[in-house]
């Protein structure tokens, strides 16, 4: 464990070692800002609406605010996040270290498990921002704080799941931006296989639509926990590792 958790805080440190970190924060912070403000407002119209039209039962500002705010953070998310894992193992190819850090005496799972921690702790970082902006909610209204907590843990297993599938990605090539390009590429498939479920019925249809990880990131940011959507979650993490892992093996024996 000593192993990983120097590891995840090597890579931690290069984060803020240069102006990614602060300039990932920044525009997270700007972007999940517009969109709170936008809700916020939204809110606070339809709630005027409802009181001159003489609806007694007040509005629910989970359902019209920390909702639409959590669902639009993990969009955010799968733009953000190929730009934390790209340079993962891509980096080291590049510059050379990847035969010391492969000769080292550590296993490759403490190598994985160490950047993908890294790269989460980095992740987990860009999300903190936006507990400030939640944070006001509770200064001047009531809100559930448990859907809060569900959507956030939500958001952590869809970010680690993008992370472990950009982590197998970075060890395939030595440019980052190609590995950028290509973790965003898949970002971006697994976002857009919910649709099919829209236009068709099919059994072979809802089996590529269950792949999505915007599909089981929607009962999160409702407040639901639901067993399959973790267990999706955590089967991806897995595999994504695991891909990882083989594609070290790889390196070891073309070395």
């Amino acid at each position: 464990m000593r192993n990983i958790f120097t590891i995840c805080g090597k890579e931690l440190k290069s984060y803020f070692s240069s102006p990614v970190a602060y300039l990932l924060m920044a525009l997270f912070g700007l972007i999940f800002g517009f969109f709170f403000y936008s809700a916020t407002a939204y809110f606070v119209m339809a709630g005027m609406r409802a009181q001159m039209g003489g609806q007694e039962q007040p509005m629910s500002v989970n359902e019209f605010v920390i909702g639409p705010l959590l669902g639009n953070a993990s969009v955010v998310g799968l733009f953000l996040m190929p730009l934390i894992s790209m340079r993962l193992f891509a980096e080291e190819k590049r510059s050379g270290t990847i035969e010391l850090l492969m000769t080292s005496p550590i296993s490759d799972w403490e190598i994985i498990l160490g950047k993908w921690l890294g790269a989460m702790s980095m992740y987990l970082c860009i999300i903190a921002v936006s507990a400030i902006n939640v944070g006001l909610l509770f200064i001047w209204g009531h809100p559930d704080p448990r859907p809060i907590l569900t959507g956030y843990l939500g958001l952590i297993l869809q970010g680690g799941t993008i992370l472990a599938l950009g982590t197998f990605i970075s060890t395939t090539t030595k440019n980052q931006i190609i590995a950028g390009a290509a973790t965003f590429s898949v970002c971006l498939l697994l976002w857009v296989l919910s649709w099919v479920s829209s236009y068709n019925e099919a059994p072979w249809a809802q089996a590529i639509a269950y792949c999505s990880i915007l599909t089981h990131f929607e009962p999160f940011s409702r407040g639901i926990i639901d067993s399959k959507d973790v267990i999706f979650y955590l089967s991806a993490i897995f595999f994504g590792l695991f891909l990882t892992s083989r594609s070290l093996d790889t390196l070891r024996w073309r070395a």
